[in-house]
């Protein structure tokens, strides 16, 4: 199914949930909306489930406007965080029932709940009744109902956020497989960037009831259209230092520390080229420079890292990773750097974390994205 959504407004009261949004689904492709609490994710789903009316803008299933069509007559299912499942039924009988009510043949819904319930391990327990089961394996019930009707759309808002680290692990790998056939649009709601890589596909970053980006999800990754983007797309967020960009494509840190940006010289000197003017090297003026925490290292990764001195104001542990909070001791900006493995350093210990250049993302005075470490073609 190719689903459309052209500049649709949802307001509630004196509040508006959404602002002239322009989506177009991927069709048989998994399509993230990835955001935070309150973004407009779930207002986003309920239009296109046609749950809710939008105020203003349209709908529009493979080109045919559904706008005010009742969600009793699309062809789509959807699965909400907060698991729903028919108590007084059995799981067989939970799963069955969207196959019951469309008059399927009685051994086709048995041969259909059998394999969904396979996929998602839940088959040694049809007949149990719901009470009887985990929560995890009560949200595998309401998955596989949704499934086991086969729609061309699937709406699944935030469905293993209540789920243990493991079992979502694992949900994942399996709906990813469920949907490779390509025969099925799915929108996945999460407010995890990590959730949003590991499923692929192409992600919609939300946020304040708005798009700002759309795309493979690598590519948004990879290249936020601007400082927002990169603010949701990241966890923890991308440190940012308001910096000055010299006219020789170096950038003034306020740190007091000079960063040589190569890319930003070949943008500019390609530009010039295009336009037929002067090659005129580095625009100045301010921009910020995006790190990710991920980026920022105990040792230099190559000859051209650039050393910062810190003070270690907080140290977490997290799984196999660990999270250092750092002050610098010139410009008093505080950073995080996120390490793989564990590392017990001393609070207040003073340390050198490491940049390297050629992995800052440049944002300009407008916010929009300059240059990254993989998208130096993606000037604005």
């Amino acid at each position: 199914m190719v689903l459309e959504l052209e500049r649709v407004t949802v307001v509630s009261g004196a509040q508006t949930h959404l602002y002239g949004v322009d989506l177009q689904l991927v069709p048989g492709a998994i399509n993230v909306l990835l955001g935070p609490t309150q973004a407009g994710k779930t207002t986003l789903m309920r239009v296109m489930a046609g749950l809710d009316r939008p105020a203003s803008g349209r709908v529009l299933a493979d080109g045919v406007d559904v706008t005010g069509v009742s969600v009793r007559r699309r062809n789509l299912a959807m699965v909400y965080q907060q698991f729903i499942n028919y108590p007084a039924m059995t799981v067989f009988d939970n799963i069955a029932s969207p196959l019951k009510l469309q008059k399927t043949p009685a051994a086709e819904i048995r041969r259909r709940v059998q394999d969904v319930a396979a996929k998602l391990h839940i088959d040694h327990l049809l007949k149990r009744r719901p009470g009887e089961l985990s929560g995890g394996q009560q949200q595998r019930c309401a998955l596989a109902r949704a499934l086991v009707k086969r729609s061309s759309l699937v709406l699944l808002d935030e469905p293993l956020v209540n789920l243990d680290y493991k079992l979502r692990e694992e949900l994942r790998v399996e709906l990813a497989t469920l949907f490779a056939d390509g025969k099925t649009t799915v929108v996945y709601a999460t407010t995890e960037p990590l959730e949003a890589l590991l499923l692929g596909g192409y992600t919609a970053i939300v946020d304040r009831g708005r798009v700002l980006q759309h795309g493979p999800t690598l590519d948004v990754y990879n290249a936020p259209a601007n400082v927002d983007v990169a603010a949701v797309f990241n966890d923890p967020p991308m440190n940012m230092l308001v910096s000055q960009l010299g006219t020789d494509g170096t950038a003034r840190l306020p740190i007091g520390i000079d960063v040589p940006l190569e890319r930003v010289r070949a943008i500019d000197a390609s530009n010039a080229i295009r336009t037929g003017d002067a090659a005129r090297p580095g625009a100045g003026g301010t921009c910020r420079i995006g790190i990710r925490p991920g980026h920022l290292r105990l040792a230099p990764r190559t000859p051209r890292s650039v050393a910062v001195p810190c003070r270690l104001e907080l140290a977490e542990l997290s799984g196999s990773e660990t999270y250092l909070h750092l002050h610098t001791r010139d410009g008093g900006i505080d950073l995080v750097a996120q390490l793989q493995g564990v590392h017990q350093i001393d609070l207040g210990t003073q340390l050198d974390v490491f940049i390297d250049p050629d992995e800052l993302f440049v944002f300009d005075a407008d916010t929009a994205l300059l240059s990254g470490p993989e998208a130096s073609h993606g000037a604005h």
